[in-house]
């Protein structure tokens, strides 16, 4: 990724939102020197759960693996992710810190890893742990992400793949949905193509280095990068574009879509079950590199 690394800073209301009911906690840079941080990779199947984050009276990705720490080390440690990932959605590449006690890092990341998945349901895993380097923040060092968005275009659904892929059964023009996506790429305001995620937004400008679209048999591939990305902004994305491919658009209305800040000029917002968190992107001094965090 070609992006710098966002400017640090003390997280405000409008920088973390949480869901109602949320436990706040502010991310801290600063590494006590009795503590270690480690930096874990996780995959997960988001169909089970309310998303990522804690949340009152529902369960989420972040406390059954903060319950699973929890039964490792007695100071129960608070994860820092790279993102917040809706209900439904799914990942591959989240990257997550957390700090511990030195006393009580007795084991090499390899056996933590072991020992975490021990404790975790089969719909999540950790996949890579590791010692982090000065200064690193699983979500303030981070320059980039990558999502992917997975379609199966066919008259017949896919029942192995009912809940990893949206369901298209009409017939898409897939060139017009390439010269459309590529439309996309390059530095814009974004607001058209997100949610409102209830909290005011300091800035919705962000650079997509890549959007691309493939296609293998009946299964499209949507490839989203950029250096950060809006409530709900990829599947946005998605939706506008398979539209595209029905003919609802035509490729040159993205960059009035886009100019317009307006969530209701561009399209549908594909449904979660299709999107993945791929691969999390660091630059140094992290040292972090993409083959350390998902091997594909």
């Amino acid at each position: 990724m070609s992006d710098s690394v966002p400017q640090l800073k003390t997280p405000g209301k409008a920088d973390l939102p949480v869901g109602l009911g949320a436990r706040r906690h502010t991310p801290s840079f600063e590494l006590l020197p009795t503590h270690v941080r480690l930096v874990l990779t996780l995959a997960y199947d988001g169909s089970a759960y309310a998303g990522w984050q804690l949340q009152v009276g529902v369960v989420t990705i972040q406390q059954r693996v903060e319950e699973a720490l929890a039964k490792i080390f007695p100071s129960s440690p608070r994860l820092h992710s790279s993102s917040r990932t809706d209900t439904g959605v799914h990942a591959r590449g989240m990257s997550v810190h957390f700090d511990v006690p030195k006393a009580a890092y007795r084991m090499v990341p390899r056996k933590l890893v072991l020992a975490i998945n021990a404790h975790l349901p089969d719909d999540i895993r950790v996949n890579t742990a590791r010692t982090a380097p000065p200064g690193f923040h699983a979500r303030f060092r981070a320059s980039g992400k990558q999502y992917r968005y997975f379609v199966w275009n066919h008259s017949s659904a896919d029942p192995l793949l009912r809940q990893q892929t949206w369901h298209v059964p009409r017939t898409l023009d897939l060139a017009a949905m390439r010269v459309a996506a590529k439309t996309l790429t390059g530095r814009h305001d974004f607001r058209a193509f997100s949610a409102t995620p209830g909290y005011e937004r300091a800035n919705t400008v962000r650079h997509l280095t890549r959007c691309d679209v493939l296609r293998s048999g009946a299964l499209l591939t949507f490839r989203i990068e950029a250096d950060g990305f809006l409530y709900k902004m990829c599947r946005g994305i998605v939706g506008t574009l398979v539209q595209v491919g029905f003919g609802r658009f035509r490729p040159e209305e993205i960059l009035p879509m886009l100019e317009s800040q307006d969530r209701s000029v561009a399209g549908m917002t594909a449904p979660a079950h299709g999107l993945v968190l791929w691969r999390v992107y660091y630059k140094a001094p992290a040292r972090l590199q993409t083959a350390d965090l998902m091997a594909i």
